[in-house]
């Protein structure tokens, strides 16, 4: 059994290293994001989900590594897939792509760059426009006019549009970016995430009428050492 200490370092370890649905697509973890990935699409009978954010009630939660391996799985299921990185204070999205991040959406939504020349390719179906310059007014920015027609820019040219945005009790801007969305997944970290944190994310979405289609705990220990992830409707796990 591993301690809580060598679990914490094993999550940051594999987060570093790469994507595991790309690196151990056999694995139950990769298995795990397939299953959150059928969830999504059929958690809505009414309206075809395109735009999700993701998001966390606070930092270090595992939200970016949540949103990379969900756009990568979506991806490999031969979706034209996009990963926006909306995180405007903290991005991590470059990082853990490993791609530039000299241009990107602040400099889109400010009309300094053009969208087609920003986004960066991963492969034939996964697309990535990083943060670009953090902006002295994220949230503005966010809530701005620019940000819902870039929005529905994308989903007319992707089948899914995945907006990994900043924690929730830390700033407004995941409050802001669910209002624009189809729905809204939030990002727990197993043995480090309280309930009331927890539950006093739930509640600042709901204030704003987010569309709140699951939860995932992230980094969860088996009996065999992995780490897995859950997917659920946010009201059975209130």
């Amino acid at each position: 059994m591993f301690s809580r200490r060598k679990l914490e370092k094993a999550v940051q370890n594999q987060e570093y290293k790469g994507f595991v649905v790309e690196k151990k697509p056999k694995s139950v973890v990769s298995e795990s994001y397939r299953t959150l990935r059928t969830n999504i699409q059929y958690s809505s009978f009414d309206k075809e989900i395109k735009t999700i954010v993701v998001t966390s009630s606070e930092a270090a939660e595992g939200k970016s590594t949540v949103s990379g391996n969900l756009a990568l799985s979506f991806a490999q299921n031969e979706k034209k897939v996009i990963i926006v990185d909306c995180d405007l204070r903290k991005p991590a999205v470059h990082k853990n792509f490993k791609v530039s991040n000299l241009v990107g959406l602040s400099e889109v939504l400010i009309g300094k760059a053009n969208l087609e020349e920003t986004i960066q390719s991963r492969n034939e179906n996964l697309d990535i426009l990083p943060s670009g310059k953090i902006p002295p007014n994220p949230s503005e920015m966010l809530s701005s006019k620019a940000m819902s027609e870039l929005i529905e820019k994308l989903k007319e040219k992707y089948d899914m549009v995945i907006l990994d945005s900043a924690p929730l009790q830390a700033v407004t801007d995941a409050q802001v970016l669910s209002t624009k969305v189809d729905g809204t997944i939030l990002v727990i970290r197993a043995e480090r995430t309280k309930i009331e944190a927890v539950l006093e994310a739930k509640n600042l979405l709901t204030k704003v009428g987010a569309n709140i289609i699951g939860t995932v705990l992230h980094a969860v220990e088996n009996t065999k050492g992995k780490y897995y992830y859950y997917y659920g409707n946010a009201e059975n796990n209130s």
